[in-house]
């Protein structure tokens, strides 16, 4: 099995797990399974507002497993279509349907069965009709071309092995104009080889985190323009000894190395409305 099937069967089985925790009644989680630690605080905590938990199912919001709030920044409109990758327990999703409204529809796409089942009960008790749930992975996404108006994503490309083939649908799907409107995390500055190599840190995160310049230059290779990475929160050295303990580092010393240099950052960018070259004709 090749270094990337492996990181996705890790992935599957730790947010399958936190779905699995949310269904039988735990908060989140946090505190229950060392494994899952590092999907926990201080990336997950305080992303929506009481308005916003309000309008969606609470197991849905005890399934947020993201690192931002693609729909509070995306300024999704009425009868949009929008796409979320990687939509979990479909929080993202729900508030989407909810802005695009009746004449919109909002997707949400993912691989984790558990997640899965987890979204279609909260998609029932939100009582919206046009949201859809569909299986698949983020580097083939099951949605025709030029068929979306935006995509959001809340912490879930950086889990990928294979960010340019996940980018490079992103732009596939978008219409001529589309945005891509994305939470992530980000990294600035040189992490050690020893985050970057834990696969329990990429399930958080963390270790498969781009930096801000190979970001920007993996959309623009993709074919987007208007590119802007807007930092939201800067994790410092206490924020870091969290998310880094369990892992078998030395926590103290590697905090002190990622201080100030792993971020969430909300990541815009939009498909060119017309333009020539192969990029363009995806």
């Amino acid at each position: 099995m090749s270094a990337i099937n492996d990181l996705k069967e890790v992935v599957r089985e730790k947010y399958g797990q936190a779905a699995s925790l949310v269904q039988k009644g735990k908060t989140s989680c946090c505190g229950t399974t060392p494994s899952l630690a590092s999907c926990c605080d201080p990336i997950t905590s305080n992303l929506y507002d009481p308005t916003q938990a309000g309008e969606v199912p609470e197991d849905a919001l005890k399934a947020s497993l993201g690192c931002g709030n693609p729909t509070a920044l995306a300024e999704l409109k009425p009868g949009e279509i929008v796409l979320d990758l990687g939509s979990g327990g479909g929080i993202d999703v729900i508030l989407s349907a909810r802005r695009v409204g009746p004449a919109g529809k909002a997707y949400g796409l993912d691989m984790t069965d558990e997640m899965l089942n987890l979204a279609q009960e909260n998609k029932r008790k939100s009582g919206l009709t046009n949201v859809e749930f569909l299986r698949g992975e983020i580097e083939n996404i099951p949605l025709p071309a030029n068929s979306v108006d935006v995509i959001i994503s809340n912490c879930v490309i950086n889990l990928s092995g294979d960010k340019d083939r996940v980018l490079a649908e992103a732009f596939r799907v978008l219409k001529p104009g589309g945005r891509f409107a994305v939470s992530d995390v980000v990294v600035r500055g040189e992490v050690p080889d020893a985050i970057r190599k834990s696969m329990e840190l990429w399930v958080g995160c963390i270790a498969g985190a781009l930096t801000e310049t190979d970001y920007r230059a993996k959309l623009a290779a993709a074919g987007f323009s208007g590119i802007d990475v807007e930092v939201t929160r800067v994790y410092g050295v206490e924020e870091a000894a969290s998310f880094l303990a369990g892992h078998g580092l030395d926590v103290e010393a590697a905090a002190r190395e990622v201080d100030g240099k792993i971020v969430s950052a909300f990541i815009r960018a939009t498909k060119p409305a017309s333009c020539c070259g192969p990029a363009c004709c995806r």
